[in-house]
């Protein structure tokens, strides 16, 4: 037993405890252990290769801070009443608007499950392997407003512009004053060169414009968005009113 130990502790060791799990299950496998020895070889590859790739996703899904940590497409509720259109939404999460560097806008009331999908993007997002950022535009703006007192923008704007999708939930809460503005801008402007950008809100496209102080500064950030985005508007009821009547 004591070869054994040591081959799975070396294989541990040198950081491959996906490969170190399967050399164990394979030694209380009669049937596995009369495999040839590149079948085995092969077998242990591939189960260190499946845990290298689940850990990543995990580290990704974690890093996201997504609110809504549950949500998946698989569990997205299609009704008519919703204005969701099953397809559209399907194809986007096949994630290919992502590597062209598109954007996905997503609007509606209050309650219509705009955060839910938007998670549900990120989510698939990050088991793609897609390094993504979620802030709500008010946890935004107020980590911005920090960083200009504390003098840690330069950090801030780094780790904005380095997620390949960045999601900005509930923009236009409070509107976004002259000093939010051209910080926001910069982060847009250098990150949609690099990735994607999802953002939800209340007011339609078209009530953007006047959330923002500066028009000069909005004309620039809707420019860079708009032009180039899948566009999602959720009706209905609030999803939050159904789920309350029905436990009721």
């Amino acid at each position: 037993m004591k070869p054994v130990f040591n081959t799975v502790q070396n294989l541990i060791t040198l950081g491959l405890s996906g490969m170190a799990i399967a050399y164990e299950r394979q030694l209380d496998d009669p049937a596995l252990l009369k495999q040839p020895f590149d079948a085995r070889l092969g077998m242990l590859m591939d189960a260190e290769n499946s845990e290298r790739e689940t850990r990543k996703i995990q580290r990704l899904l974690k890093a996201a801070k997504l609110r809504e940590t549950e949500a998946t497409l698989e569990n997205i509720e299609f009704k008519a009443t919703r204005g969701m259109d099953r397809n559209t939404v399907m194809d986007l999460g096949q994630c290919e608007w992502l590597a062209r560097r598109q954007n996905v806008i997503i609007t509606g009331a209050t309650g219509t499950g705009k955060t839910w999908l938007a998670c549900a993007l990120g989510n698939q997002a990050c088991r793609l392997g897609t390094h993504t950022i979620y802030r709500t535009a008010t946890k935004l703006f107020e980590d911005i407003s920090l960083s200009y007192a504390d003098h840690t923008i330069p950090k801030l704007r780094r780790q904005l512009i380095r997620a390949e999708l960045l999601i900005i939930d509930d923009l236009g809460i409070g509107g976004i004053d002259a000093q939010l503005g051209p910080f926001l801008l910069e982060v847009i402007d250098q990150q949609s060169q690099n990735g994607s950008l999802l953002i939800t809100s209340q007011y339609p496209q078209d009530k953007w414009y006047d959330l923002f102080v500066d028009p000069t500064i909005a004309d620039a950030i809707l420019d860079r968005i708009v032009h180039k985005s899948h566009t999602i508007e959720l009706k209905g009821e609030s999803m939050r009113r159904v789920k309350s009547r029905k436990r009721t």
